[in-house]
């Protein structure tokens, strides 16, 4: 609103129509701040160490308020230019003014309000600590029951507190750290119940102390880690040093290689030298691992050979390249960037498959908990022998699955998997050991209630973990083959180069800035028809449909080409995108075929509309593959071809945002029964049977047992009154 009053050009004419929705732009900035003050100097009033800095915002923004309403105040002139009254018309700059120090004064009442909020996590989190220690010190059972209902109670404050800010936070990285310290405060809230009881029942049991203490401890480091998140802080102003992963750095380094075709000067070849041997080095931890196949450490161990030898050959040409900049040597150094590239993505494709087949197998392997079982009753036995020799395989579980999460790392594509696949370790080096310590404790003490719904508990907790990394590995398969994370890229582009025909003929050229501002508009309007587009697919059951794979393929496409209208993604020049937009009409030509297929099976009165929309898309691809193709000279023309093709791609987005939701709402009625679909010819049933076999990979939500928090404390007060 304000930007439109910052905006409004000055005319020598104004209608009323003009005057009155001016006027309504004014009131409603000064009914907004209004509101927005009124819960400021609310939460001043709670918070007196902040409220004359909170109060002083607030009186400056309701000031700007009323200023911007009085500027505003034009409706009822008949000759505004003409009256004493001081306006928008006679005065633009007060309205600056006054809009400068609106923005100003709201965002100190933000920043104040920000404060007060981290400052009540830390409150909440200072109590927990304070109660904590409490509970560590506790020897009789009955003063144990009263402060754990304390305990528990502050937990769910600040489960709260934490998971609002968690949902505040707008970097993906921190939320998964967030997300990661929570999920442990939830586990832990139990396990530190049962091993806090098991003490105080065999006080004098070594075991069962460590086992107690290990959980304190993981608690601490868990709260310790919330805070860092909330204040952006790192204890000793250490700076926080992010794991490098093989998948990020082939992802820089891809870049850095296709730089060299904008500039051959940016970077040193050392540099490039210096990111390889980065690289190279990470793979040691699958060639080292004893856990690799033989097969991938051989395949690993001659792509990075290979990629030495791409590399050199690379810097020899860009050389070259650089004393004397001649047609042939620019286009050797397109093939050997080509080569460089294509060497990486295949030595990515093998570490990514020698991790997640490596996965794969031990989640299956140790699916049936053998190990598990067996302490349990040993543990129950007092088998102390036994136990002894379980332990030992439980830590060569752990030591596998340890090494699992950390080459997973490496290929989980996104930062929040790879937090995630941090998380996943820590908790299986530190749940091992516990188990380890329960079930000695178990063994001990075989006839002990307690000590055996002890071991349950931090069992349980593998267990779970177990389950998680079935859905991560999941995750990190989908991001690899571009179903979800990141939008997909297409890489189906021009590059100039000795295969390239039209080599001459094509003189790619970049959108400025001005025509950037002149498109905006448009691409933002192709950005949300992506996002509506990726909303409708979600909903699929079956994402191995035909209909929803062209969707989402058009869609990734389309989002590229909304980059383009930032000046940002793969899409450099205009070329790219009128290449890219034959690709989308022909992306689009074959969502129309799969929608003549599903027509053949659906009912007469169904029929019409499907084929009649399939017809639709069809001729409106074909419009766009015309633009696309079509020749355009000078600048002018080329952005007019620009603008068509962004338009003509919005249409064809806007009505698959319509398809989408006709196509699964027929499929959902064939899968209820309603007969709306003619059975399957028997030489489609077995290709049919197989594309609903899949399922949607479940996204994991990582969310705070607020829940089973409260039922503890519930337990634990009806323990206290028995």
């Amino acid at each position: 609103q304000i930007t439109t009053l910052i905006n409004h050009k000055d005319k020598p004419k104004r209608s009323d129509k003009t005057l009155q929705a001016i006027q309504r732009v004014g009131q409603a900035v000064n009914l907004a701040v209004g509101r927005f003050v009124t819960v400021g100097e609310a939460i001043a009033n709670e918070n007196h160490e902040l409220k004359e800095e909170m109060s002083v915002a607030c009186i400056e923004a309701r000031r700007a308020g009323e200023t911007i309403a009085q500027l505003t105040d034009v409706a009822s002139l008949d000759h505004p230019e003409s009256d004493s009254h001081i306006t928008i018309f006679t005065d633009k700059t007060g309205v600056v003014k006054a809009a400068r120090l609106l923005l100003s004064s709201v965002t100190k009442v933000l920043v104040l309000a920000d404060r007060i909020v981290i400052k009540q996590i830390i409150t909440s989190r200072n109590k927990v600590l304070a109660t904590m220690e409490q509970l560590e010190k506790v020897s009789s059972f009955q003063e144990f029951v009263q402060i754990f209902s304390q305990f528990g109670n502050e937990m769910v404050e600040f489960a709260h507190l934490t998971g609002d800010r968690q949902n505040d936070l707008k970097d993906e990285k921190k939320k998964a750290r967030m997300a990661a310290s929570r999920a442990v405060l939830e586990k832990c809230t139990m396990m530190l119940l049962t091993a806090s009881k098991t003490c105080l029942r065999h006080p004098d049991c070594e075991s069962a102390r460590i086992n107690k203490d290990g959980v304190f401890h993981r608690m601490r480091l868990a709260l310790e880690q919330v805070i860092e998140i909330v204040t952006d802080s790192r204890p000793n102003g250490e700076n926080e040093m992010a794991p490098i992963s093989i998948y990020s750095g082939i992802k820089e380094f891809k870049n850095k290689v296709e730089g060299l075709r904008e500039n051959l000067y940016f970077l040193s070849k050392e540099n490039l030298s210096t990111m390889l041997e980065v690289i190279l080095e990470h793979t040691e931890d699958f060639t080292d691992s004893a856990y690799t196949s033989h097969e991938h450490r051989e395949h690993i161990l001659e792509l990075s050979k290979q990629a030495k030898m791409e590399l050199e050959q690379l810097v020899s040409v860009w050389m070259q390249a650089q004393n004397q900049k001649t047609k042939d040597l620019m286009e050797d150094l397109e093939v050997a960037i080509l080569k460089t590239c294509q060497c990486m993505n295949e030595l990515k494709r093998e570490v990514h498959s020698a991790a997640t087949s490596l996965a794969a197998d031990l989640l299956k392997y140790h699916t049936d908990h053998m190990v598990l079982k067996a302490l349990k009753i040993t543990g129950v036995e007092g088998n102390l022998e036994a136990v002894a020799e379980y332990t030992c395989k439980l830590s060569e579980q752990k030591e596998q699955l340890v090494e699992m999460c950390r080459l997973l790392r490496h290929v989980s594509g996104t930062e929040p998997l790879e937090i995630t696949c941090i998380h996943a370790e820590d908790t299986f080096q530190v749940t091992g050991p516990q188990i380890i310590s329960a079930a000695e404790t178990l063994a001990l003490h075989p006839s002990s209630k307690i000590a055996k719904e002890n071991l349950e508990v931090f069992c349980e907790a593998w267990e779970s973990q177990l389950s998680d990394m079935s859905l991560l590995l999941r995750e990190i398969n989908d991001v690899f083959e571009g179903r979800r994370g990141e939008k997909r890229v297409y890489l189906s582009l021009p590059r100039p180069g000795k295969h390239n025909a039209n080599l001459k003929a094509l003189k790619p050229v970049k959108l400025d800035t001005e025509e950037q501002a002149k498109i905006a508009k448009l691409g933002l309007e192709l950005h949300l028809l992506t996002s509506d587009v990726d909303s409708e697919t979600e909903k699929w059951e079956d994402q191995e449909n035909e209909i929803v794979q062209h969707g989402q393929g058009m869609s990734s496409m389309a989002y590229s080409m909304y980059l383009f209208t930032r000046g940002e993604g793969l899409l450099k020049t205009t070329q790219d995108l009128f290449h890219q937009a034959e690709i989308f009409a022909t992306e689009g030509t074959k969502l129309a075929s799969a929608l003549h297929v599903l027509s053949d099976q659906v009912r007469d009165d169904d029929k019409p509309l499907l084929l009649l929309e399939a017809e639709k898309l069809i001729s409106m691809c074909k419009q766009l593959q015309a633009t696309a193709k079509a020749s355009a000279q000078g600048k002018s023309a080329t952005f007019t071809k620009v603008d068509a093709c962004i338009l003509k791609t919005r249409n064809v987005m806007t009505l698959l945002c319509q398809l989408l939701p006709l196509c699964c709402k027929l499929l959902r009625k064939n899968k209820a029964g309603n007969g709306c679909l003619k059975p399957a010819p028997p030489w489609k049933e077995d290709r049919i049977r197989t594309g609903t076999n899949a399922r949607t990979p479940e996204r994991r939500v990582e969310t705070f047992g607020i829940k089973s928090l409260e039922n503890h404390v519930t337990n634990m007060t009806f323990l206290e009154s028995k």
